[in-house]
C-alpha cells in the first residue's frame, strides 16, 4: 500500500482537483444565481439534469475508449491508442452535437420533462437556449482529457480546468449582474458564462498539447484510418457501458422527475444538493480514474496479479477517503447551504439529503470504483448488468410506490433512491475476488491470461478474442 498510494495520488490528485474546480465553479454559479431567487436556482438545477443525461449518452463511448487507451498504453501500442481515440472522438462529438441542437431548438420540451412548474420552465428555457452551444465543447474536452489521463498526462486537463473555471466565474459575475459595463442578463448571463468557460477549456487543452508535443491527439490522419477488427471489438466492449449509461440516465431522469414534482422548496434543495453531490463525486472520480488507469495499464501489459492487487487496495482506500470528505461536508453544511441561497424548509430538506448520502457513500462509491475497475480490465458487462437490473427491478418500483401511492415524506423517498447500493456492493465484492473481470484486449495481456486463469481455476466463455 505504501508504494501504491503515491501512484494513486499522482493520478488521482490532479483529476480530483480538476473535478473539484469544475464543481466549485458550479457552486459559485449557484451562489450568484441565489441572488435571483430559489426558482432560478431550481431551474438551472433541472437544466443540469439534462446535461447529466447527455453525460450518460456519451459516457459509454468514453468508458470504452478509456478501456482501450489504458490497456494499449500499458502494452506500448501507439497505433492502437491513435485508432481507438479516433473512434471515441467520432461517437462522443456526435452525442454533444445532438444534445446541443435539442437544447437550442426545443428548450420548452426539455424543461417540461422535468417539472410542471411553468415559472421554473420559463427560466430554464432561457438558460438552455444559450447553454446548448457549450455541449459540443464539453464533449470535446472530455474526450481529450480522458486520453491524457490514460497516458498519465493528468496535469494538462487540470491547467485547462483552472482557466475554464476562472473564465466561467468571471463572465458569470459580469453578465449575470451587468458589472463593468456589460449587460445585465440574469440567468442568460450564467449560460453565456458556461459557454465561454467551455471554449476556454478546449483552447487551453490544445495550447498545452502543442507546447508539450503530446502525441496521439493531433495526429488526425491516424485517427480515422478504418480498422474494422478494432472497431468491432470497441463496439462490443462499449455496448454494455453505453447501455448501462443510457438506461441509468433514463432511470435517473425518472427519479429526477419524481424529485422535480415536489414543492418549490424541495426543488431548490435538490438543486443545491446536486451541486454538493457533484463536489463529492468530482473529488472521488479522481480515485476512480486512478483505479482505471493503474489497473488497465497492468492488464494491458500482462501483469494480471499486479492488476488484481491494485484493484482491491484502491477500492477500499478510495472509499475510506470519500466517506471522510462526506463527514467534513456534513460538519460545515449549514453555512454552506445558507451561502447557496437556502433557508427554512429548503435548508432542512437539503440537510437531510446530505446526511442520507453520507450514510450510503461507502457502498455507492465503492460500487462505482469496482465498476470502473472492471471496465478498464476488459469486463464491461458485469457491473453494467448489475446496475441496470437493480435500477429497474428494485429502485424504480420502490420510489414510485413510496411517492405516488404511499405518499411517504420526501426524505424517505430520497433515501430509497439508494436502496440497491448495499445489495449490489456484496455482489460486486464477490465478483472482484473471483478475478474473472480481467479480460485483456492487448496482445501482451492475452499472452499471459491463460496461465493466470488456470492458476485460479477461472473458466471464461470465449467470444472471439480476449
Amino acid at each position: 500500500m505504501r508504494r501504491l498510494i503515491p501512484m494513486v495520488a499522482a493520478i488521482a490528485v490532479p483529476i480530483a482537483l480538476q473535478n473539484l474546480l469544475s464543481t466549485t465553479g458550479s457552486m459559485v454559479d449557484t451562489i450568484m444565481l441565489a441572488r435571483l431567487g430559489e426558482k432560478t436556482v431550481g431551474a438551472v438545477g433541472l437544466c443540469a439534469q439534462f446535461s447529466s443525461l447527455m453525460f450518460s449518452g456519451y459516457w459509454g463511448f468514453l468508458g470504452g475508449g478509456m478501456l482501450f487507451f489504458s490497456q494499449f498504453w500499458g502494452a506500448g501500442d501507439e497505433d492502437g491508442i491513435r485508432h481507438s481515440y479516433g473512434i471515441t472522438f467520432t461517437f462522443i462529438i456526435t452525442v454533444g452535437l445532438l444534445f446541443g441542437i435539442l437544447a437550442l431548438t426545443q428548450p420548452s420540451f426539455v424543461m417540461h420533462i422535468y417539472t410542471d412548474s411553468e415559472e421554473i420552465c420559463a427560466i430554464g428555457e432561457q438558460y438552455l437556449g444559450v447553454v446548448g452551444f457549450a455541449y459540443p465543447l464539453m464533449t470535446l474536452s472530455m474526450t481529450i482529457s480522458a486520453l491524457l489521463r490514460c497516458i498519465e498526462r493528468v496535469r494538462i486537463p487540470l491547467y485547462a480546468s483552472i482557466a475554464s473555471v476562472f473564465a466561467n466565474c468571471l463572465f458569470n459575475y459580469l453578465l449575470i449582474f451587468g458589472h463593468l459595463g456589460f449587460p445585465r442578463l440574469g440567468v442568460v448571463g450564467a449560460a453565456w458564462g458556461t459557454v465561454i468557460g467551455s471554449a476556454v477549456n478546449v483552447l487551453v487543452l490544445y495550447i498545452f498539447i502543442l507546447i508539450n508535443r503530446v502525441p496521439y491527439i493531433m495526429e488526425i490522419r491516424e485517427h480515422f484510418r478504418l480498422d474494422l477488427p478494432l472497431l468491432k471489438e470497441y463496439l462490443v466492449k462499449s455496448f454494455p457501458i453505453l447501455a448501462n449509461e443510457l438506461l441509468i440516465g433514463v432511470g435517473n431522469m425518472l427519479i429526477n422527475i419524481v424529485l422535480g414534482h415536489q414543492a418549490d422548496e424541495a426543488i431548490a434543495a435538490v438543486a443545491v444538493f446536486r451541486t454538493l453531490e457533484g463536489l463529492i463525486i468530482g473529488f472521488f472520480a479522481g480515485f476512480s480514474n486512478a483505479a482505471s488507469v493503474l489497473v488497465g495499464k497492468e492488464v494491458g501489459a500482462g501483469n494480471h496479479e499486479d492488476a488484481f492487487e491494485r484493484a482491491w487496495r484502491i477500492v477500499y482506500f478510495s472509499s475510506t477517503v470519500v466517506v471522510t470528505v462526506c463527514l467534513v461536508l456534513v460538519a460545515v453544511h449549514t453555512p454552506l447551504f445558507t451561502l447557496m441561497g437556502l433557508s427554512g424548509k429548503s435548508l432542512s430538506i437539503a440537510t437531510g439529503m446530505i446526511s442520507i448520502f453520507t450514510v450510503v457513500s461507502w457502498f455507492r462509491l465503492g460500487n462505482w470504483t469496482m465498476n470502473d475497475t472492471y471496465r478498464s480490465a476488459g469486463d464491461s458487462a458485469f457491473g453494467s448488468i448489475m446496475e441496470i437490473t437493480f435500477m429497474f427491478l428494485m429502485v424504480q418500483p420502490v420510489i414510485h410506490l413510496a411517492n405516488s401511492f404511499l405518499h411517504w415524506p420526501f426524505l424517505v423517498v430520497f433515501a430509497l433512491v439508494y436502496c440497491d447500493e448495499p445489495v449490489r456492493y456484496v455482489i460486486m465484492q464477490v465478483h472482484m475476488y473471483s478475478r474473472k473481470w480481467i479480460k485483456p484486449v492487448s496482445d501482451e495481456g492475452r499472452a499471459t491470461i491463460d496461465e493466470f486463469r488456470k492458476k485460479y481455476g477461472i473458466r471464461v466463455r470465449q467470444r472471439g478474442k480476449g
